[in-house]
C-alpha cells in the first residue's frame, strides 16, 4: 500500500497545477450535477416490512386524500376567560392561517370539540394541499413563521404537531467556528510556523466543501436525510484536519533529518500517507456499514460520512502532496516562537520515558486503565433510548410551545397519536365491522380517545386516529401500540410517527448485532493484513470497545440521569436518542482505528529496524505522541463545539465523539496499547505461517530514503517511457 500511495502522491506533486484544476473542475462538476439531478434532504425513519411501512403504502396507494401532511394550530387563551370570550378572534386567525401558503383546510376546534376541558387551550387541525414530504422544509419554516407571527388580542397562536417538528430548520451550532480557532492554535503549538498551521485547516475546509456537492448529488438517487450533512461535517472536519496534520508532521520531520524535499514527501506520503489511506478506509468501511441496519435514515447519514471521509483521504494523497511541493521551503513561513524540536523517534523525550515507564511495570498501568474505562462505561448498563419528540427541541421554538401547551390542556398523548389504517379490499376486517374496530382499540388500556373514521372514495380503505394516554417518548406508550397491534386482524396496520419509530427501534435490536459484528470482523481482518498478526487486532476491537462503552456511560450519566445536563443549556434529563447511539459506534470505531494504525505502524516501524520490543514502543510513542495527542486535541475541539448546539441529538453526538477520543488518544493509546505490548512481547507480531501465505501483503510502515528515492526515480523514468 506504501507504494501505491506514494505513487499516486508524487504524481499529483510533479503536476500541482494540474492536481489543483483537478480539483477546481471536479467539485465544479458535481456542485453543478448536485443542482440538476439533485432532490431535496428528507428522513426516512420507515422501517421496510414493518406494520407503519405498510400503512403508509396503502394510504399513499388508496387513499391519498388522506395521506397530505397534518399539522396543529394550537391556539391558548392569555387572559383567564377562556377560549370562548374570543370566538371572534379565533375565527380571524384561522381565516388568516387559511391565506397561507400550502394549507388546504383548517377545522374549527369549538365544532371539532378540540377545546380543553378548562376552555383555554384548543387546537385546530391544519391539513396542507400536498404530502408532508412533498412539500420540503423550506416551505415548512415558511408556514411556521406566518403561524406563529400571527398576532390576536388575547389569544397565543402557535403551530406545532409532528411534520412541523421533523421539518424544523436546522439550527446550526455557532461554535464550529470556536472548534477550528482552537484547532488553529494547536497546530500552530504542534508546527511553531503558520503557512503549516494553516494548511491542514484549509485542505478540510475544502474536502468538506467538495463532499457536501457529492452529498446533494446523493439525493437525487435516494432518500438523503437532514442530518447527513451536519453529522458527516462533524467526522468530515476532525478527520480532515488530523489526515493532513500526520502527513506534513512526518513531512517536516524527514525534512528535519536532512532529507531533500523530495524525498521527504516521498517518505511521508509512503508512511503517514499510507496510514491515512489504511485509517480512512476503514472509517468509511465502518460508516458504509450502517446500511445493514435496512433503515434509509441511518444507511443515508453512513454513506453521507463514507463520502465525507473518502474526500478528506483524496484531498490527503493528492492535493495536500501538490501544495507541500508548490510551498516547498516556505512550508516554514510564519514562524511563531523558538525554533521547534522535531519529532523524530529520538531518546530522552517525555513520550520515550513514558514508554519505558509502562513497559517495565505494564500490570499496574494495565490494570488501572481497564478500571478506569469500565468505571466509566458502567452507566451504559442502563441506557434508555427512544426518538426525540418536539418536547425535546430548543424551548424557542413554536412546535416546542405547540407541545407544551397541547400537554398542559389535553395531555402528554395528544403528541403521539396513532394512525390506524384498514384494507376492506382484503380478508379482515369488513366495512360491517369497523364499529366493532374502534370500540375494541377505544378499549385498550392506554388509549384515551378514538377519532372519527375516514372511508375513500371506493370504500376500501378507512382510516382513523388513536390517542394514547403517555407521551412519544414514553416507553409506556411502546406497550400500548404492543396492546393495539394484538387485537387488530391481519388487514389493519397501526402507523403515526411514535409507531414508526417504535417499528425503528424493533429493527434496530434486530439488525444491531450484524452490524456490529460486520464493523468489528472487517477492522480486525484488515489490521491483521497490515500487522501480520492476530494480537493487535484483537487487541485493538477490544480497547475500541472499552472506549466506546465509555462514551456511552457518560451519555447515559448526563443526558438520562442529567448530571449537569444545566452546563449543557438542557432543562434536565432528555431521552438518548436511538439513532445517534448507532451512528457513533461506526464513527468511533473507524476513528480509534485512525489512531491505532499511526501509533502501531511507528512502533512496527520501529520493531522491524531493531527487534526490541520494549525500545520499538518507547520510540513509537516517542515519534508518535505530541502528534496524536494533538490530532485528537483537533477532533476534540471540533466534535466538543457541536454540544453548543440547541438540539439535543447534535449534543449527544458532539459529547459522545469527544469524550470517545479523549479517553482513546489517552488512556487507550497512551497506556493500555503499550502495557499490553510489553506484556505480549513478540508475541504482538505472531501470525500462523499458513495464514501469513493466504492473506495478501498491505505495508503502511517507511521505507529507508535510499529505497524510496530509488523507487521514486524508477517511478519517474516510467513515466517519461524510459
Amino acid at each position: 500500500m506504501n507504494r501505491f500511495t506514494r505513487s499516486v502522491a508524487m504524481a499529483s506533486a510533479r503536476h500541482p497545477w494540474r492536481t489543483i484544476a483537478g480539483w477546481l473542475v471536479v467539485t465544479a462538476a458535481v456542485f453543478a450535477l448536485a443542482g440538476a439531478v439533485g432532490g431535496a434532504f428528507t428522513d426516512d425513519f420507515s422501517s421496510p416490512g414493518s406494520q407503519s411501512a405498510r400503512a403508509l403504502d396503502l394510504l399513499n396507494q388508496n387513499f391519498p386524500e388522506a395521506n397530505k401532511g397534518k399539522a396543529l394550530v394550537v391556539l391558548a387563551s392569555e387572559d383567564d376567560e377562556g377560549l370562548a370570550a374570543h370566538r371572534s378572534d379565533v375565527t380571524a386567525v384561522l381565516g388568516q392561517v387559511m391565506a397561507a401558503d400550502h394549507v388546504a383546510s383548517v377545522a374549527d376546534p369549538f365544532a371539532a370539540g378540540t377545546v380543553s376541558a378548562d376552555g383555554r387551550i384548543a387546537y385546530a387541525e391544519l391539513t396542507l394541499d400536498v404530502p408532508e414530504r412533498a412539500m420540503g422544509k423550506p416551505a415548512f419554516a415558511v408556514l411556521s413563521e406566518d403561524v406563529s407571527s400571527i398576532d390576536a388580542p388575547g389569544v397565543r397562536v402557535e403551530l406545532g404537531g409532528d411534520a412541523v417538528f421533523l421539518n424544523a430548520a436546522a439550527e446550526p451550532s455557532p461554535d464550529v467556528a470556536i472548534g477550528l480557532l482552537v484547532a488553529l492554535l494547536v497546530l500552530l503549538v504542534v508546527f511553531g510556523t503558520v503557512v503549516a498551521a494553516v494548511l491542514p485547516i484549509a485542505l478540510s475546509l475544502i474536502a468538506v466543501g467538495a463532499s457536501i456537492g457529492g452529498i446533494t448529488l446523493l439525493t437525487g438517487a435516494m432518500n438523503v436525510s437532514v442530518s447527513a450533512i451536519p453529522v458527516a461535517g462533524l467526522v468530515g472536519l476532525g478527520v480532515g484536519i488530523d489526515y493532513a496534520l500526520f502527513v506534513v508532521a512526518r513531512y517536516r520531520e524527514n525534512r528535519a533529518s536532512g532529507q531533500t524535499n523530495e524525498q521527504a514527501l516521498a517518505g511521508a506520503m509512503g508512511s503517514s500517507g499510507a496510514a491515512v489511506v489504511f485509517a480512512g478506509g476503514t472509517v468509511v468501511v465502518a460508516t458504509a456499514a450502517l446500511a445493514i441496519t435496512g433503515l434509509g435514515i441511518l444507511t443515508s447519514i453512513g454513506l453521507a460520512t463514507a463520502l465525507m471521509v473518502l474526500f478528506a483521504v483524496a484531498a490527503a494523497i493528492t492535493l495536500l502532496p501538490a501544495l507541500l511541493r508548490l510551498l516547498g521551503n516556505r512550508i516554514d513561513k510564519g514562524r511563531i516562537g523558538r525554533r521547534h524540536r522535531t519529532a523524530k523517534a529520538s531518546q530522552d523525550t517525555v513520550w520515550w520515558r513514558f514508554g519505558h515507564r509502562v513497559s517495565a511495570r505494564p500490570w499496574p498501568y494495565l490494570l488501572g486503565a481497564v478500571a478506569t474505562l469500565v468505571v466509566v462505561a458502567v452507566p451504559a448498563f442502563w441506557m434508555q433510548t427512544a426518538f426525540p419528540a418536539a418536547g425535546d427541541a430548543p424551548a424557542h421554538t413554536t412546535h416546542r410551545q405547540a407541545y407544551d401547551l397541547l400537554t398542559e390542556g389535553f395531555g402528554e398523548g395528544v403528541n403521539a397519536p396513532l394512525l390506524v389504517v384498514a384494507d376492506l379490499s382484503e380478508p379482515g376486517v369488513d366495512g360491517a365491522d369497523v364499529a366493532t374496530l374502534v370500540a375494541d382499540i377505544a378499549a385498550v388500556p392506554g388509549i384515551v380517545s378514538v377519532s372519527p373514521v375516514q372511508t375513500s372514495a371506493d370504500g376500501d380503505t378507512v382510516v382513523f386516529t388513536a390517542t394514547p394516554t403517555t407521551g412519544p417518548a414514553d416507553l409506556t406508550t411502546s406497550t400500548t401500540i404492543d396492546h393495539v397491534r394484538d387485537i387488530i386482524p391481519g388487514n389493519v396496520y397501526l402507523s403515526g410517527i411514535t409507531a414508526v419509530t417504535d417499528d425503528l427501534n424493533a429493527q434496530l435490536s434486530k439488525t444491531l448485532p450484524l452490524f456490529i459484528g460486520t464493523v468489528i470482523g472487517i477492522s480486525f481482518l484488515l489490521l491483521m493484513l497490515v500487522f501480520r498478526s492476530v494480537a493487535v487486532p484483537l487487541k485493538a476491537a477490544v480497547m475500541n470497545l472499552l472506549s466506546i462503552g465509555g462514551a456511552y456511560g457518560v451519555l447515559v450519566a448526563v443526558f438520562q440521569w442529567g448530571w449537569g445536563a444545566e452546563l449543557l443549556g438542557l432543562e434536565g434529563p432528555t431521552p438518548i436518542t436511538s439513532i445517534i447511539v448507532v451512528v457513533m459506534f461506526p464513527i468511533l470505531f473507524g476513528l480509534s482505528m485512525d489512531y491505532e494504525v499511526f501509533l502501531l505502524s511507528r512502533i512496527r516501524e520501529e520493531y522491524v529496524r531493531t527487534g526490541d520490543n520494549a525500545e520499538s514502543v518507547a520510540r513509537g510513542l516517542a515519534g508518535t505522541g505530541r502528534v496524536v495527542t494533538s490530532a485528537a486535541l483537533i477532533m476534540i475541539a471540533v466534535f466538543a463545539s457541536f454540544v453548543a448546539s440547541p438540539v439535543p441529538s447534535l449534543k449527544m453526538l458532539g459529547l459522545g465523539l469527544a469524550v470517545a477520543i479523549l479517553l482513546d488518544a489517552t488512556v487507550v493509546r497512551m497506556v493500555l496499547v503499550p502495557a499490553t505490548m510489553a506484556l505480549l512481547g513478540k508475541a504482538n507480531w505472531w501470525l500462523p505461517a499458513w495464514l501469513d501465505r493466504l492473506l495478501p501483503r498491505l505495508t503502511v510502515e517507511a521505507e529507508t530514503p535510499q529505497a524510496v528515492s530509488s523507487s521514486s526515480r524508477t517511478y519517474d523514468e516510467q513515466l517519461v517511457g524510459r
